[in-house]
């Protein structure tokens, strides 16, 4: 994994704009309904935020592609809801989906307007609810004056914990920046969570009778 990393960190550091389009698309992918459910953009964003303390990206336009991505995915995501109304919610792929669809109602019923702030911060939900919010018909200036905020405090939560965790090794645990130890450290680190959060979240769904991103069986 190692000898992975290495070449890896360094052909971030020859394109960086290949790592901040890769955590724009991320930031995207995650808040398109389905897909965003699947792809691990919070994942992505903390691993590639420990390259900012070396060097290799800067702190302002990762931030920028984090809240840039996120602000175009759940925006799209609401303006479709807005425009199609309640029928995007039984039409492909979302049909495929109904348990999450009822999650995602029942959470925006249950908060209403602050259910686009928390939704921002809790997967997969945070999936759905921009599209289902749009297609309960959510005055758009409503949306976007919660929607912006979350977005402009979710970047910073997941791009300064690595920020942070790298600096701390480099200045309190003598660790050298070009040595890319703690780089390595902070990427196993946040990979090896995902995984065990992973499979903990499948096996208690499992449990409890299938997943909330399950698909819908066909009779």
């Amino acid at each position: 994994m190692t000898s992975f990393l290495d070449p890896l960190i360094s052909f971030v550091s020859a394109n960086a704009w290949l790592a901040y389009l890769t955590l724009f698309l991320a930031a995207l992918l995650e808040a398109v309904p389905v897909a965003g459910s699947l792809v691990p953009g919070s994942t992505i964003i903390l691993a590639l935020s420990a390259l900012v303390p070396g060097g290799e990206l800067k702190l302002w336009p990762v931030l920028a592609a984090a809240v840039a991505g996120a602000a175009l995915g759940d925006g799209s995501a609401f303006l479709i809801g807005h425009r199609s109304q309640r029928e995007i919610l039984s039409t492909w792929p979302l049909s495929n989906y109904p348990r999450v669809i009822a999650q995602s109602e029942a959470f925006f019923n249950r908060w209403g307007v602050l259910a686009v702030f928390f939704a921002r911060f809790v997967p997969p939900i945070r999936a759905f609810v921009p599209i289902t919010a749009g297609a309960l018909d959510m005055p758009p200036a409503r949306f976007y004056a919660v929607n912006i905020p979350a977005i402009l405090l979710w970047a910073p939560a997941h791009v300064l914990p690595g920020v942070l965790a790298i600096t701390a090794l480099h200045d309190y645990a003598g660790l050298p920046h070009h040595g890319h130890v703690g780089k390595h450290l902070w990427i196993f680190a946040v990979v090896g969570c995902a995984l065990i959060i992973t499979l903990a979240v499948w096996t208690i769904r499992r449990r409890h009778g299938g997943g909330v991103i399950e698909p819908a069986r066909s009779k």
